[in-house]
């Protein structure tokens, strides 16, 4: 459904895009799509390690795909990708907010 790429920036802060080809659907189909990854994103920025740059690309899996499988497949590849944010980086950000 989705890939994803990363690499290190030198940043205190993870920045996001979006790869969406035309084969995937007309544009209607690619802005829903994006619309969806960032909500996902947005709400779960904080579990992200600070300091990558991401990159989505999407898949023709992801064409009538429901949020719920949206959300499954982000979480899988940041998790599997050691991009999540552990417990100790979590207990560091609340003391320093």
């Amino acid at each position: 459904m989705l890939v994803l790429l990363y690499h290190p920036n030198d940043l205190g802060y993870s920045r996001f895009g979006f790869s969406i080809s035309r084969r995937i659907g007309n544009a209607v189909v690619r802005n829903r799509t994006k619309r969806v990854l960032r909500e996902i994103l947005r709400l779960q920025r904080d579990l992200v390690s600070p300091g990558w740059d991401i990159v989505f690309i999407a898949r023709r899996g992801c064409v009538g795909a429901e949020y719920e499988a949206f959300e499954r497949s982000v979480n899988a590849l940041i998790g599997s990708a050691r991009l999540m944010v552990t417990g100790d980086q979590q207990q560091r950000s609340r003391e320093t907010s």
